[in-house]
């Protein structure tokens, strides 16, 4: 029998650039302003090295929240695909042609989010599960990206294995400096309630986050490249404000408390199963 607790993993997404798609479709590619459920997952696949046609049945069992410590700029690339090929060689149209002489070149526009953070805490009741992710996060079978291939991440997606996850991801440093004027607002995200998130009452900034905001349709049921699926779940925000003393800027001055923190607090990845 798989072994139950309450436990979770918390990750660190921040890079140059990311992407988190929504309403992707032919030649536009947007991106949502925080990671997406379908993005994580994705990632933990690769990290497993299981196929696309692979069952996400115990992934996306997973809970996710995500807090943004940077929200970062949207960028619109103007992206040209199949240009300068030869006629037997351009772009395959969707009833398997090939595109006529001088159609051969596609204008697409992709969004990407640039210099943007987060941190993201997936919990489950499943200690097998979440070893397993541990260690294909930690020791990938593919490379890991940040919703698009051409987005990799700066550093470790894995921060650790802890006990209590939302616990530590209102208490993990932030990787933004403190605003001007006093600390502003930080943005939580979940699949689930966010009433439980344990802050104290009034450092919540309106809404207490147990009604779902609206849906996303970021669930994926098939990676399946000709056959790719995804539903709608509920989304849950709640903007929180946190302690002055959370903010820890950026660089080598957040990367120092960043690790402090994680020695202090956070179990070691290839530990966590003990």
């Amino acid at each position: 029998m798989t072994a139950k607790h309450s436990g979770g993993l918390l990750l660190r997404l921040a890079g140059p650039l990311q992407s988190w798609g929504t309403h992707s479709k032919y030649l536009w590619r947007d991106t949502a302003r925080f990671p997406t459920r379908s993005g994580v997952v994705g990632m933990l696949a690769a990290g497993l090295g299981r196929e696309r046609e692979a069952p996400l049945d115990d992934l996306t069992a997973l809970s996710m929240t995500v807090r943004v410590d940077r929200p970062g700029v949207v960028l619109t690339d103007f992206h040209t695909v199949g240009g300068g090929l030869p006629a037997d060689e351009t772009v395959i149209t969707v009833d398997g042609k090939r595109r006529g002489e001088g159609k051969g070149t596609l204008v697409s526009k992709r969004q990407y989010l640039a210099d943007a953070a987060f941190t993201v805490a997936l919990t489950s009741e499943d200690a097998e599960l979440l070893h397993r992710c541990a260690a294909a996060l930690r020791d990938p079978h593919w490379p890991l990206f940040l919703g698009r291939r051409s987005c990799p991440p700066e550093g470790p997606v894995l921060l650790g294995a802890v006990e209590d996850p939302l616990r530590h991801l209102v208490r993990l440093p932030l990787a933004a400096r403190r605003p001007r004027g006093g600390p502003q607002p930080t943005e939580f995200y979940s699949d689930r309630p966010l009433g439980v998130l344990p802050v104290v009452s009034d450092a919540a900034d309106g809404e207490d986050g147990d009604h779902h905001s609206g849906e996303v349709a970021d669930e994926p049921l098939s990676f399946a490249p000709l056959g790719r699926q995804y539903r709608p779940r509920p989304l849950y925000r709640r903007a929180v404000r946190l302690p002055d003393a959370t903010y820890a800027g950026f660089g080598t001055r957040y990367l120092e408390r960043l690790h402090h923190y994680i020695d202090q607090h956070v179990v070691e990845p290839e530990r966590s199963a003990g």
